[in-house]
């Protein structure tokens, strides 16, 4: 049980139920108390309540008519009525209402105890089925948005079933790449492993603040607006439509419609050549030969490209499987022991951005490359690569990446990717974020600096994002770590 509310009028009376509640063996997350109906109607309103504990006669609003105004709410608790009068005409009237148990005054720690444990066990089996319901419900939605073919009568169906769990009036779809993430909260339903993608149904009132917790800095594609059921799949397209255009451009928020940069014809031109059948057999046969800067340039041309909106989404898309094709065919006897990692590279758009992909595809390349014809100059690469690391250690709390850390030392952008994975062990991303969890769970244990200020001192302009990126790293928050480190 997460949350019991208790409104009483009288305070010692309200206590002694706040007490009785705590030692009943019954593990409740939170409780609230108030004085008053007209109070405790507006924490209905703002938070959803479990159980809820009520006297009858109190100022302001009576627990009669506290019980008729919150059936106008969506969620609505399992109520008890505690009066001090035994007068069979309120518990009718109370039990009209839906409210579960009546109880006098003064009330029995064992009744209450009694109480608890029947409601909470009713409460554990209705999650159980809400949970089956909605999964199943999901799965419903998951076979709708894939089907542009979906029938009437399937859509009606569907809203009969499980119409509850979707919304009334306007929604967006929002896509991104797939990951684990925590429950979602009931402003959206969250449909995980859409084909590649991650997908959000969320009320069009909610998208703004979707955007800048769960989706914040997450590479998303969002829809145009719509309604029903039956918009799903036009709306999915829409927004992986967008999202394709997110990942290929590295902007963290593409909306359907939006207008793209306008290109002069002679660059778009120039970018064409990019994937026609020439310069991709070129790329191609690059490899094996001893040309591996060339082999770079080539690739940091065609991203580039991509990057910059000169290749569309789905050009990019063709080019990169039809690469792996051919790759695995002219070196067919070589990519048996690669097969696991090309697979994971041709499901694309796992990825977050292109940025991500790039650097992972690079590393493969580069190492492939390698493997067909080795020509790194091994001690060269390591002492630049050495500097490097000094330089990001004296340097982490300022706006680092890649391309700064890799012009430091001269160093080619994807072969230093490549070579720095090589020598740490580890990508360039999560070096320095690992370096600067680490200076911050020093400043957690050692200083009594806010968090905000701990954020800025390790490099993190955003207090959320420092927070998020320490959470993910850790399994707790910033707070909960410097509690946990005063323990000790």
């Amino acid at each position: 049980m997460k949350t019991v509310l208790i409104v009483e009028d009288e305070k010692m009376i309200r206590q002694g139920i706040k007490t009785m509640v705590q030692r009943s063996g019954v593990p409740v997350e939170i409780i609230m108390e108030c004085n008053n109906g007209e109070t405790a109607l507006e924490i209905l309103k703002e938070q959803k309540i479990d159980v809820m504990f009520t006297d009858i006669r109190m100022p302001k609003m009576d627990g009669i008519q506290l019980v008729q105004r919150m059936q106008e709410l969506e969620h609505k608790p399992l109520t008890v009525a505690i009066s001090g009068y035994d007068d069979f005409s309120y518990a009718v009237e109370m039990m009209r209402q839906g409210v579960r148990e009546y109880i006098l005054k003064p009330v029995e720690r064992t009744k209450i105890t009694e109480i608890l444990k029947k409601l909470d066990k009713e409460i554990a089996e209705s999650r159980k089925q809400n949970s089956t319901s909605r999964r199943i419900g999901r799965q419903q939605l998951k076979y709708i948005v894939l089907n542009e073919q979906v029938t009437a009568e399937e859509v009606a169906l569907l809203e009969e079933q499980y119409g509850e769990m979707f919304f009334e009036g306007s929604y967006y779809v929002c896509c991104k790449n797939t990951e684990e993430m925590e429950a979602e909260r009931e402003e959206y339903i969250f449909l995980h492993g859409v084909e590649e993608s991650d997908v959000f149904i969320v009320r069009e009132e909610s998208l703004p603040m979707l955007l800048k917790n769960e989706l914040l800095h997450e590479y998303v594609g969002v829809s145009g607006i719509h309604s029903g059921i039956s918009a799903l799949p036009e709306a999915y397209q829409e927004a992986l439509k967008s999202r394709k255009q997110a990942f290929c451009t590295n902007r963290e928020v593409v909306y359907d419609g939006a207008e793209e940069k306008r290109i002069p014809e002679v660059v778009l031109e120039e970018a064409r050549k990019l994937i026609e059948e020439e310069t991709h057999l070129q790329r191609v046969q690059l490899l094996g030969t001893d040309k591996t800067e060339d082999v770079v340039h080539a690739w940091n041309a065609f991203f580039y490209a991509v990057r910059a909106g000169r290749i569309r989404s789905d050009d990019f898309e063709k080019s990169m499987k039809r690469f792996f094709e051919d790759v695995s065919k002219t070196y067919r006897n070589m990519m048996e022991p690669e097969q696991e990692k090309t697979d994971q590279l041709e499901v694309i758009f796992q990825y977050p951005c292109i940025d991500d992909f790039e650097e992972d595809f690079m590393d493969w390349l580069l190492a492939f490359h390698e493997k067909i014809n080795t020509r790194v100059d091994t001690n060269r690469n390591k002492q630049k690569i050495q500097q490097a690391v000094d330089y990001i250690k004296q340097n982490y709390n300022k706006n680092l990446n890649m391309a700064v850390v890799s012009n430091e030392i001269s160093m080619n952008y994807s072969l230093f990717s490549y070579s720095f994975k090589q020598y740490t062990g580890s990508n360039f991303v999560n070096y320095l974020k690992n370096l600067r969890v680490e200076e911050a769970k020093r400043l957690l244990a050692g200083t009594d600096m806010r968090v905000i200020e701990i954020s800025q001192e390790v490099g993190y302009d955003n207090e959320k994002h420092f927070m998020k990126i320490f959470k993910s790293t850790c399994g707790v928050s910033p707070s909960e770590y410097r509690k946990n480190m005063q323990l000790k």
